[in-house]
């Protein structure tokens, strides 16, 4: 009683309002269908009713959908043979003019409201084709999906409407917005555009469009630097649209991104016109950028370049054709038409005749389009073949549940017309987009293909040859940018400026970091063994500091290393020969053999220093050294202290010398010197084991070779006793200037302790300022140094006058000379 009333009430507002007549075939099963023939005003009425469709201007596209349909179901009625898709069943049809929403929704109460869509009525509803929007979807695809009643939109693609939850009956033959908006990502992304304005129609399609669209761009890195609602065209919208046209001015973007439905972009180009707005690049949605409502605006060839999305053409031959001979036929079912009894005559009122008779040029936006008609019929068919199963040759006749069909609409799975059709999870078609962009000649618009996306996985091919930017471009290679700022150059990365990441300054990689990319906001570190000075886009390899055996300051050191073992061992020689000769036992006789045995070994230390270091290498190099330096300082030690006490405190002290001497007080000292210093350097080993280390700490560019810990507390103390003891060497020296010219080597002791110093101390003062090779060197040459300075300052005057002046290495000339002193002091 509720219904009846409901649909007596609206009934009566409907024949208050409109009348006319339809357009309708008579089938076996009713493909229902709502096509946009006119563009209806929106104003609001204050009554419940709609305006007469008819009262609205003609829209030659919803025309050509129209008769994609027809043709479809002719072409399906009227095969033969094994062609025949539902042998023994025929199709029929029925239309609605969705000029508006309150059309679309009307439409869909008339639909349900009908006895024959029952299912034991005759004829039986098979489906519903349409409408042509996403706003004027949603209101059938929720209704029809209750009833589980098959609906397949040829333009509506909201993604949205693959929520099977909300829409279980919905399925379309164009792309879903998701993929278009992956599309146009694809285009940003390849074109390097990453400053933006986005625009979207004040409705579904746009909002959502938007939305999906400015939720992935910050994924990708782009930067939305302006984004409005495109309201519908009215007198109370023009200044809005005229404000966000010089908000996008303001902005300085030079990519404008339009997701809007045909309708509205119709309404805000003008306004992009009037403000003068040139050289930007539009990027359309496939509803806009190929409907002639928006290339045909007056003066928008200068807005700049136009690149669009749009479903992926597919040649429909045979349907030019069609139109051409609907002309009588149309004629004859208006007059059929004109006499049947309309429930809703406000929506099937169009006289197709007179359309018809107007020859609407056919564009690619129109056959692509009436494709997707034509092959959601196909798909109805299809699916109604396998529910009655058609394959037998003869279709059974058998009741037909809408869950039925919309089960076997999941299933299909055909070819027509060189084209795979096939439903996913969704709902949607497995089909990708073209890339077309508008050309000009003079004022005559057409488009051009420029490439193709495919959705899954997601790949965009762009042929930039064909891409006109400007007006002097004739290769595509003058791309225009669109950018908040300009790319940092290698080395360089981004510090962010303000809320947009897109917007920043380029700041410098420093030393030891690199960066090979762009748009990165940290700089990368070298790895350990690479350096790398500032702004630096790669990381070179570090040189490696060691003294290597070949070079020619290593080269030199080793002849100089020759010589002075050579010197040593000659000495040895020639000492060893006179060690009965008053020079040798006024020297110290065997003690000399002990001091050019350690100095032989001190020498031989140098040797560590040479190669990449080694353990052993660093175990001896240092301690080998010191140790066996000690043993020579130790004895020039006792020489000097000897000689000292004869000459010089023998009266003063004589029990003093003599108990020294009886209780073998030189020999003690020397031993226990040496054991000291040799149990000082065990404890450094031991405490401070050296090992070979790679240090990348003392210079960005190197890395030094070397050992480590020779600066530990357990160096230090070896140091410092080598140190006190060459002190107390030099004292005692020193007290010693005056004695007879035979024993007095107080002045060449002297002089070889300040070589000695004066080379560990340039070593010192070297190494705290720099680790390298040269510093390497020098310690080699400081251990030379110290040897040749004792050996050259002790013992090559004895060598001398054993070799040269022989008559004073005599018992009689040392005792002249120390009668002589004598004589002196007293």
């Amino acid at each position: 009683m509720g219904e009846l009333l409901y649909r007596t009430l609206l009934l009566g507002c409907i024949w208050s309002c409109c009348y006319g007549t339809g357009l309708q075939l008579k089938g076996d099963f009713t493909i229902y269908g709502m096509f946009p023939l006119h563009n209806a005003d929106q104003t609001i009425s204050a009554a419940p009713c709609m305006p007469d469709c008819k009262q609205g201007t003609d829209n030659k596209h919803g025309f050509h959908l129209v008769q994609a349909l027809r043709y479809a179901v002719k072409e399906i009625n009227n095969s033969t043979g094994k062609e025949k898709l539902l042998p023994g069943i025929t199709l029929g049809y029925q239309t609605y003019d969705t000029c508006s929403l309150r059309a679309s929704v009307l439409a869909t109460v008339d639909l349900l409201s009908q006895p024959y869509n029952r299912v034991d009525v005759e004829p039986r509803a098979a489906a519903l084709i349409g409408p042509d929007s996403s706003d004027y979807a949603f209101t059938p695809a929720a209704a029809l999906g209750a009833f589980l009643l098959p609906q397949i939109s040829y333009e509506a693609s909201n993604e949205m409407l693959s929520n099977k939850m909300l829409y279980p009956a919905f399925f379309r033959t164009i792309p879903s917005d998701k993929n278009q908006v992956d599309a146009m990502i694809q285009i940003l992304l390849r074109f390097n555009w990453t400053w933006i304005a986005l625009l979207g129609s004040d409705n579904s399609y746009g909002q959502q469009g938007m939305l999906s669209l400015s939720q992935q761009a910050s994924d990708y890195d782009i930067c939305i630097a302006y984004q409005a609602v495109i309201p519908t065209l009215k007198s109370g919208t023009q200044q809005q649209m005229r404000d966000m046209v010089r908000n996008i001015i303001k902005t300085k973007v030079n990519t404008i991104v339009v997701f809007s439905s045909k309708r509205i972009a119709n309404g805000f180009f003008p306004f992009v016109i009037e403000q003068n707005i040139t050289d930007k690049v539009w990027i359309g949605t496939e509803d806009w950028s190929m409907a002639t409502l928006v290339s045909g605006i007056p003066g928008i060839s200068t807005i700049g370049t136009v690149l669009g999305v749009s479903v992926q053409y597919a040649p429909f031959s045979g349907f030019q054709d069609f139109e051409n001979q609907a002309v009588s036929e149309l004629r004859d079912i208006s007059a059929v038409n004109s006499s049947s009894d309309m429930v809703v005559p406000c929506l099937q009122n169009t006289d197709l005749y007179t359309m018809a008779t107007k020859r609407y040029s056919l564009e690619n936006y129109d056959i692509t389009s009436s494709f997707n008609v034509y092959k959601a019929v196909y798909a109805v068919a299809h699916a109604l073949r396998q529910v009655l199963k058609c394959d037998s040759g003869q279709c059974e006749k058998t009741e037909v549940q809408a869950g039925q069909l919309l089960q076997s609409l999941k299933r299909v799975r055909f070819t027509v017309r060189n084209t795979s059709v096939y439903f996913d999870k969704n709902g949607d078609p497995a089909t990708g987009y073209d890339i077309v962009t508008w050309t000009w000649k003079g004022k005559a618009w057409s488009f051009r293909v420029v490439g193709a996306f495919s959705p899954d996985p997601p790949y965009l091919q762009v042929d930039l040859s064909q891409i006109q930017w400007t007006a002097d471009d004739s290769d595509g290679t003058n791309v225009p940018e669109s950018r908040c700022s300009p790319e940092c150059p290698y080395g360089y990365r981004q510090l962010q400026v303000g809320q947009h990441k897109c917007c920043f300054e380029c700041m410098a990689c420093p030393a030891s970091t690199f960066l090979n990319k762009t748009g990165s906001t940290s700089c990368q570190s070298c790895a350990q063994g690479q350096w790398s000075p500032a702004e630096s886009e790669a990381c070179l390899n570090r040189t490696v500091l060691y003294l290597p055996w070949d070079a020619p300051l290593s080269l030199a050191l080793l002849v100089l290393l020759a010589l002075t073992l050579l010197l040593t061992l000659g000495t040895a020689a020639l000492f060893l020969r006179n060690l009965t000769t008053p020079v040798v036992k006024s020297a110290g006789g065997r003690t000399c053999l002990l001091m050019l045995l350690s100095l032989t070994a001190a020498s031989c230390s140098t040797l560590c220093h040479f190669g990449t270091p080694s353990q052993p290498a660093c175990l001896l190099k240092q301690s080998l050294f010191l140790f066996s330096f000690t043993v020579c300082l130790a004895c020039v030690t006792v020489r000097s202290f000897q000689v000292v006490c004869i000459f010089k405190w023998s009266s003063k002290l004589p029990r003093f010398y003599e108990t020294w001497a009886k209780n073998r007080g030189p020999e003690m000292f020397i031993l226990v010197t040496s054991v000291v210093e040799f149990l000082i350097s065990v404890l450094h080993v031991a405490l401070y084991t050296p090992f070979p280390s790679e240090n990348h700490d003392l210079y960005y560019d190197s890395i030094v070779l070397e050992c480590s810990n020779d600066l530990s507390p357990g160096a230090f103390v070896e140091i410092l006793f080598v140190s006190l003891l060459s002190i107390l060497c030099f004292c005692l020296s020193y007290v010693g200037k005056d004695l007879p010219a035979n024993y007095n080597e107080a002045k060449c002791i002297t002089f070889s302790l300040m070589i000695c110093i004066i080379s560990w101390i340039s070593f010192f003062t070297v190494q705290s300022i720099n680790r390298g090779t040269v510093t390497m060197a020098l310690e080699v040459a400081a251990v030379l140094c110290s040897v040749l300075g004792i050996l050259g300052g002790y013992f090559l005057p004895k060598v001398y006058i054993m070799l040269v002046k022989s008559q004073m290495n005599t018992t009689a000339h040392f005792q002249n000379c120390i009668q002589m002193y004598t004589m002196t002091k007293q």
